[in-house]
């Protein structure tokens, strides 16, 4: 067919727009024309663009093109019309004046298209170009169906995967995500806080199902008694307060002990919280808001949480931590604050909860188990791949240094374009010498309280806390997790 045949035609046809997918197989836009209409037009433009003479150009070719690359571009749609002709068509060779859209928008507008069907493109160019045909085609009631086939994957999902993750509000999306987590009956049956990987981040090692209770899109209650039913077709399940359920009754207790208690959201005339004499050192306080300490696995973790408004339970801990009793000895207030912002499922009475928990202020009372910001993630992440991926200047180094890339030599670090104190911050304090005397602090803070008649309460149950293999030290593991994440 031609175009004065196609100018002819009377019912509404389908129009293929060829552009990158000069092919038969594997052709979705071709594929979609041929079942929506009994005639289609094959097409394919010709770019001045791309074809135009130069006189002045250094070889043989058009403006932008060798001639070895405009005769493989001849030699395709050779083969491209012959491979429809199989099909009983033929491809049409449009010969733009000046802008391609023109061309496209004419044949749209001449031949009473119906549908119009075209591979999507990712370059500038070709987007501003398609925008044209798009706006045109709308306007005048063409449907337009444009799928990915040039690549394996959606370039737009992938990115908008990076920044928002699937954690789209609302109650299908709640209702959706608790049946594929409770579909999982094993799964559910040995869930135990505070066990997970902090470090997964393509999958998140929990529910992630924190939000939509937060909001309400989630009942509580019926996710307990959906919780209840998995329990009650499995020979045996974990018990609270580790289990999945007892995730749900830790989130009652910290609303019900908030609610009974005045003050609740800060150190003074609280009558829970110890009174620490916290310092005030801003620059300390910036360096960790905006994941900038020096050490990969926490600056990773606030960048995670400042990207997608949500991290692991056991990558709150690890910042927390570091920012009050373990290394900055920073007001947790100002902590909370940062989290109360940021995070999707930030809870009044969960959030000012955990950080009077983690901070040693109330709940929790060991002091002296402190994450480490080094060998903590190492134990989960070995290689770093968490912290390469949100802190992309580290993604060369050696998984030896990743976790502290001041000690890789000179050498190392210029071979990973990565030098630390250049491109990468120094760490803001070293931790063994931090950490000893933010244990010195909180022991004088401890002293003065029972001074004051504030009298320290021990937290030696089994059932709270577990021991970590962090460079010897012993961690809480149920601060920042008293709702299933």
């Amino acid at each position: 067919m031609d175009a004065a045949t196609a100018a002819t035609a009377t019912a509404a046809a389908a129009l293929v727009w060829f552009r990158k997918g000069l092919r038969v197989h594997d052709n979705p836009a071709l594929d979609a024309a041929r079942r929506s209409a009994a005639r289609v037009y094959p097409v394919f433009v010709l770019d001045p663009r791309y074809l135009r003479s130069d006189p002045a150009a250094p070889s043989q070719g058009s403006a932008r093109a060798g001639v070895a690359r405009v005769r493989f571009l001849l030699e395709s749609l050779r083969d491209l019309d012959a491979r429809l002709r199989r099909l009983g068509s033929r491809l049409l060779v449009l010969r733009a004046r000046d802008d391609v859209s023109d061309a496209v928008c004419a044949a749209l507008k001449d031949w009473n298209i119906g549908k119009l069907c075209f591979e999507s493109d990712t370059e500038p160019y070709a987007l501003a170009r398609d925008k044209r045909v798009t706006d045109f085609a709308a306007a005048s009631g063409i449907e337009v169906f444009s799928p990915v086939s040039h690549t394996l994957f959606d370039p737009a999902e992938i990115i908008e995967k990076e920044y928002i993750p699937p954690f789209r509000g609302g109650e299908t999306e709640a209702l959706k995500r608790m049946r594929e987590s409770l579909q999982d009956k094993e799964w559910v049956a040995k869930f135990e806080k505070p066990k997970g990987d902090p470090s997964a981040f393509l999958k998140p090692a929990t529910t992630v199902l924190s939000p939509y209770l937060k909001f309400g899109c989630l009942s509580a209650r019926y996710f307990y008694h959906c919780i209840q039913d998995v329990y009650r077709s499995t020979k045996t399940h974990t018990k609270p307060p580790v289990s999945l359920a007892g995730q749900l009754l830790w989130r009652d207790f910290f609303y019900t002990v908030s609610f009974g208690t005045p003050n609740f959201d800060q150190m003074e005339g609280n009558k829970i919280c110890k009174q620490i004499p916290w310092i005030e050192n801003e620059e300390l306080f910036v360096a960790w808001r905006d994941g900038r300490t020096g050490y990969p696995w926490i600056d990773a973790i606030m960048i995670q949480l400042r990207k997608w408004g949500w991290m692991h339970h056991l990558a709150r801990h690890s910042v927390a931590c570091f920012l009050t009793r373990g290394d900055l000895y920073i007001h947790w207030e100002q902590g909370r604050d940062v989290f109360e912002r940021l995070l999707i499922d930030s809870d009044w009475a969960i959030n000012n909860g955990n950080w009077l928990w983690l901070s040693c202020s109330s709940f929790f009372y060991q002091y002296h188990r402190i994450y480490s910001p080094i060998s903590f993630g190492k134990k989960y992440d070995p290689n770093g791949d968490y912290i390469r991926h949100f802190i992309p200047v580290l993604k060369d180094m050696p998984k030896e240094y990743i976790y502290e890339p001041w000690t890789a030599p000179l050498s190392v670090q210029e071979k990973a374009r990565c030098i630390v104190g250049k491109d990468y911050p120094k760490p803001v304090v070293d931790h063994e010498a931090a950490s000893k005397e933010c244990r010195r602090r909180m022991g004088e803070a401890y002293a003065s309280n029972r001074l004051g008649g504030n009298p320290v309460k021990g937290n030696s149950s089994n059932s709270s806390r577990r021991k970590f293999s962090d460079g010897g030290q012993d961690v809480p593991d149920s601060s920042m997790s008293k709702q299933p994440r």
